[in-house]
């Protein structure tokens, strides 16, 4: 037996102003090729939003796709958001252009992984397969 039973649930989300969403869109799709289950909010959405939509869907995952710059004012409210949901158990990555002096900072915070420009899908799903963390822990 091979993998989980249920398959791995993925919310997508475009946080902040950034309206450039091709890559949040083949990122979903890959993933939703790899058998996840993907929800995708759109682009400009808030914390609030985000953290509401990860909660009602049930997800494993949280994908934020930022190229906007503003990944240090958005992904420590986020992670915040979860923790205030009790949801620490969701495996936050982020993909878009995050400077080298950010990644540790934003580590420490939680987040699981840093997917920067010319990242392949398989990586990506790879990872996700990897580290999502099984429903059985969510429900603890």
């Amino acid at each position: 037996m091979s993998g989980q039973v249920n398959p791995i649930r993925v919310l997508v989300a475009k946080p902040g102003l950034d309206g450039h969403d091709r890559g949040a869109k083949v990122i979903a799709r890959a993933l939703r090729d790899a058998g996840m289950e993907v929800i995708y909010t759109g682009i400009r959405q808030t914390p609030q939003m985000i953290v509401q939509a990860a909660a009602q869907e049930d997800v494993q995952v949280l994908g934020l796709s930022i190229l906007s710059g503003a990944h240090m004012e958005i992904l420590p409210l986020i992670v915040d958001l979860l923790r205030q949901q009790g949801m620490e158990d969701v495996l936050v990555v982020v993909g878009g252009i995050i400077p080298e002096q950010d990644r540790q900072p934003l580590a420490a915070l939680g987040v699981g992984a840093i997917f920067g420009p010319g990242t392949s899908t398989n990586q990506i799903v790879e990872f996700i397969r990897g580290n999502a963390p099984t429903r059985g822990a969510l429900a603890r």
